[in-house]
C-alpha cells in the first residue's frame, strides 16, 4: 500500500478554486480527447519554466523534494506536448488534490 500524499503548496496565479480547459480553436470539446494536468504539475511547470527557478528552489516553494519536482515537471511537459502535437484538450484541475473531469453530456452509456 502506498504512503499518503504529502501536502503541497501550489502558488500558480489565477488557478486556485476553478478548473480551466484549453483546446484547439474551432473544434467542440466533446469531439476532443482530454489530457488532464494536475494542479501540482502545473505549479512545477510554472515555477521551473515560467519563473526560471531551479528544481531545488521550486521544491522549497512547493514543500516537496527536488526529485518530486523533477517527476512532476517531466509529467507536465509530456502532457502539454501531447496535447499540443495531437491537438487534444488540456484540462487543468481546480486546485490541489482535485482531479479535472470531463463534464457529463448526458446519461452514461454501457
Amino acid at each position: 500500500m502506498p504512503r499518503p500524499r504529502k501536502p503541497r503548496t501550489c502558488i500558480c496565479p489565477h488557478r486556485s478554486g476553478f478548473a480551466a480547459v484549453f483546446k484547439p480553436a474551432g473544434t467542440p470539446l466533446k469531439d476532443l480527447d482530454l489530457v488532464q494536468l494536475a494542479h501540482d504539475e502545473l505549479d512545477a511547470l510554472h515555477l521551473c519554466d515560467g519563473q526560471g527557478k531551479t528544481q531545488e528552489e521550486a521544491g522549497a516553494c512547493m514543500g516537496v523534494s527536488r526529485g518530486t519536482v523533477q517527476r512532476l515537471l517531466a509529467s507536465a511537459r509530456s502532457k502539454v506536448a501531447d496535447a499540443l502535437v495531437q491537438q487534444k484538450a488540456l484540462a487543468i484541475s481546480g486546485g490541489p488534490g482535485q482531479a479535472a473531469t470531463r463534464p457529463s453530456t448526458g446519461p452514461a452509456k454501457e
